[in-house]
């Protein structure tokens, strides 16, 4: 019947915004707001530390995107908006191991600052508005 249809798309539309929101929390929590304040500079007190929170979140954040994208294949119009985030989605894979290392940080920070707003609007547009949930330490390891 229809009516399952509709359901699915919502449950869709709900994991969507769910793992997009933890992505975009790990994200702006260990990655964009470290990194705004200068924790990733050489030299900066407890670099090594942020970097390495970084890293994790950074792979955290690339796993959760990797499940909102699937998600967003149960709704056609949530699907077609993220279809071109795709090929963005999956250059995150590798920069987690620059960011532990303290390699380009800035280039680094700011692509996944940049994929995750991309992924928020086409949420929006989609009529599933994504809001950030930071995730707990414990859930990024």
């Amino acid at each position: 019947s229809s009516s399952s249809t509709v359901e699915k798309q919502k449950l869709s539309k709900t994991r969507f915004v769910a793992n997009a929101g933890l992505a975009a929390g790990a994200t702006y929590q260990w990655i964009v707001k470290p990194w705004k304040a200068g924790k990733f500079k050489k030299g900066a007190k407890g670099r090594r530390t942020a970097l390495i929170k970084a890293a994790l979140a950074g792979t955290f954040a690339y796993n959760r995107l990797k499940a909102a994208k699937r998600n967003a294949e149960g709704d056609p119009t949530l699907s077609k908006a993220l279809a071109p985030l795709s090929a963005g989605i999956d250059s995150l894979k590798n920069l987690p191991s620059k960011l532990r290392k303290g390699d380009s940080t800035d280039a680094t920070a700011g692509a996944f600052d940049d994929i995750i707003n991309k992924v928020k609007d086409a949420g929006k547009s989609a009529g599933a508005p994504v809001t950030d949930k930071v995730p707990s330490a414990s859930q990024l390891s």
